[in-house]
């Protein structure tokens, strides 16, 4: 089967219909998304497009590419539908929209120009439900977007590649594409893209021992492309930090986390393994299947190059003492055409008993997992919020027979049959999960209620609210950049300083401390309502109060 325009537009059609579930009801997700969203709303306040801010300490950990896509994608919508867009969370996450859009298609020319149509198509689906690339093209965060760029640098190196195979020559156009997605890299996350960048023909030449298809991506000249990207930028911070961007994100961010692990996400080698399952699942299991297959055709230089595509990113990753699973991401849809390939283009081989053991033990964890997946969400529904959701049921009513079928397909050695009722459960599940039970999640939708209270009892149009109990960076996108989050006794001093337009966030447990303090100055305050429930990121138990000045 031959791909051609038509199918990779109806892919992308379809990648885009499935990221758009839940997309404009879903709150901030994670702790890293407020930050790039309200990050990007201050530089279009500010019209600051240099040094990138969290309200007033500068956020120093990547160059500003992915906050300008954020606060270009934020303004054109603005220029539609008003001001009150950017309190908004879908606008800031149409550049992940728009870049999983892109993705998919890109997925299935790769697989397809490697094995065939058949297996592309198959690779872009295993990647599109894969819960990993589901949840980030959901979020306004860097890493979907990265994706597109990394893939863009490894589909031109495949260009190169298979021209040396073809003995044609490499049109001068891929040179400059591949220059160009490594400078675009580095505005988006640094030196991190060289890993895959480099990486992959640097891995092909120790297996092969042969570099001179190296040479058709022009590297003599190349590398100025990658520079005319990136050097502007960096000229302009250097001044402007005065040094200080530099010493942060590389000294800091970059090179502390090969050192330790930051922010509590210190792991040992092995966990980007461990995670596997669940990140790529449904797909996780096929591409362990494939694992044979991969070994029996371990020379051809199709499975080469994915392999030094996968490998030296997935090895530097295991190495470095901090580990978040989308640090892998970028290898995904490279597993996702070998994964396809063992279902598509290649026969099954037979494994020894003992691979056979461990593959139907892996077998049983994937099928948990699925039932974790197709049954978590109602059941978290009503632990939390003791309801049920009708979206929720029918998304758990389609899902689980779909995923049982997968199970009894398996158990007959129907593996393909099992893929497509497997990806099917996927795209249900998360359908129900985006739709019918997160919007629903009141008990963790603490920013949104807090917000809306604040809105509806602030005395001035330019009130400051003052949080000493809860310091979310979703609580400061929401409620505004001059969010003060400060003790509870500083919360007092600052109610006494600005009394006529401020309110106060404190938690019972706090209360006394904030009403001691304001008694030194003779201020009593009013309760204007209370927002309970728990702080998803730590999972402690709040009970908050809003108060203000009698």
């Amino acid at each position: 089967m031959t791909l051609n325009l038509r199918h990779y537009s109806l892919l992308a059609l379809v990648a885009f219909l499935l990221a758009l579930p839940g997309r404009m009801m879903l709150p901030p997700l994670d702790r890293d998304e407020p930050r790039y969203m309200e990050a990007s709303e201050q530089m279009l306040l500010s019209h600051n497009f240099i040094d990138v801010r969290f309200q007033d300490k500068p956020r120093y950990l990547q160059p500003a590419g992915i906050y300008w896509l954020e606060a270009a994608s934020t303004s054109a919508t603005e220029k539609l539908f008003g001001p009150s867009i950017l309190r908004k969370t879908w606008p800031y996450r149409i550049p992940s929209l728009l870049a999983a859009t892109i993705i998919v298609p890109m997925t299935a020319w790769i697989g397809a120009t490697l094995f065939g149509g058949t297996t592309g198509l198959m690779a872009a689906g295993l990647l599109m439900v894969s819960t990993l690339f589901v949840a980030e093209s959901h979020m306004a965060t860097i890493d979907t977007v990265l994706l597109l760029d990394i893939l863009s640098i490894e589909a031109a190196l495949l260009r190169a590649f298979m021209d040396r195979l073809k003995n044609r020559p490499t049109p001068l156009r891929v040179a400059v594409a591949y220059w160009l997605a490594l400078g675009v890299g580095l505005m988006l996350k640094g030196p991190v893209v060289f890993i895959p960048g480099f990486g992959t023909p640097l891995a092909l030449w120790l297996m092969e021992r042969d570099r001179s298809w190296w040479t058709r991506l022009r590297p003599r000249w190349g590398w100025l492309i990658m520079l005319a990207v990136v050097i502007p930028w960096c000229l302009a911070i250097e001044i402007i930090s005065g040094g200080d961007f530099f010493a942060r994100a590389v000294g800091r961010n970059f090179l502390g986390k090969v050192a330790h692990g930051q922010e509590a996400h210190g792991l040992p080698p092995g966990f980007h393994l461990l995670v596997f399952g669940l990140a790529f699942w449904p797909g996780s299991l096929f591409a362990v299947l494939a694992i044979p297959s991969i070994w029996q055709n371990r020379k051809l230089p199709q499975v080469r190059f994915l392999l030094s595509w996968i490998v030296p990113h997935w090895l530097v990753f295991e190495l470095i003492a901090t580990k978040l699973p989308h640090y892998v991401l970028p290898t995904y849809p490279a597993i996702a055409i070998l994964a396809a390939a063992g279902l598509m283009a290649w026969p099954s081989y037979s494994a020894p008993r003992w691979a056979k053991i461990l593959f139907g033990l892996y077998g049983v964890l994937w099928a948990l997992i699925g039932l974790v997946l197709c049954l978590g969400g109602s059941v978290t529904l009503y632990k939390l919020e003791h309801s049920f959701s009708l979206s929720g049921l029918l998304a758990l009513g389609g899902s689980l027979p779909l995923l049982l079928c997968s199970i009894f397909m398996l158990m007959k050695q129907q593996r393909r049959q099992a893929a497509f009722c497997a990806m099917g459960a996927a795209v249900i599940a998360h359908a129900g999960l985006f739709l019918g039970i997160i919007p629903q999640l009141q008990t963790i939708r603490l920013s949104p209620r807090i917000a809306e209270l604040f809105e509806d009892v602030r005395p001035c149009t330019n009130s400051i609210l003052v949080s000493s109990s809860y310091s979310e960076p979703s609580l400061v996108f929401l409620v505004g950049p001059d969010t003060q989050l400060i003790g509870p006794a500083e919360a007092a001093d600052y109610l006494h300083a600005h009394s006529q337009c401020s309110l106060a966030l404190i938690d019972r447990k706090d209360e006394i401390r904030f009403r001691n303090r304001l008694l030194k100055y003779g201020l009593e305050v009013v309760e204007y309502g209370r927002v309970q429930g728990v702080n998803y990121s730590n999972g402690h138990h709040l009970d908050l109060g809003l108060f203000a000045p009698r």
